[in-house]
């Protein structure tokens, strides 16, 4: 929900300044430009600080696709970044995958032999 608050308040501040300063000041390219840039620096915003943040604390909204091939075991949280846990059967490894914000600074853990859905004999 928060997530659709956002977008509406970032779509609104860019409508209030294209159609103020379009039709009140009869200028629609400053408008058009400063409503491009409030909705430039609030994708921006969005993809690299709030995403995660209004997930995890606000309850908002995000998919992540498990990788072709691999099984789903686990999510957790670590600070404001995302650990999601596969299992890789043709190669039998667990992958750790962290979701930064905007998925820049994204880290990797493989454990290599793991075989977590099967017992050890």
């Amino acid at each position: 929900m928060i997530t659709y608050l956002y977008w509406a308040a970032v779509i609104g501040i860019a409508a209030v300044i294209l159609f103020g300063i379009g039709m009140k000041a009869k200028k629609w390219k400053p408008g058009l430009i400063l409503s491009v840039i409030i909705l430039v620096v609030g994708w921006g915003a969005y993809t690299f600080h709030f995403q995660q943040i209004f997930v995890k604390r606000y309850g908002g909204v995000m998919a992540i696709q498990v990788p072709a091939g691999q099984l789903h075991m686990g999510a957790t949280w670590k600070d404001d970044n995302l650990w999601i846990e596969n299992y890789d059967p043709k190669t039998n490894t667990c992958i750790f995958t962290e979701y930064s914000r905007g998925n820049l600074l994204e880290g990797k853990v493989i454990i290599k032999n793991c075989n977590p859905l099967m017992s050890r004999q």
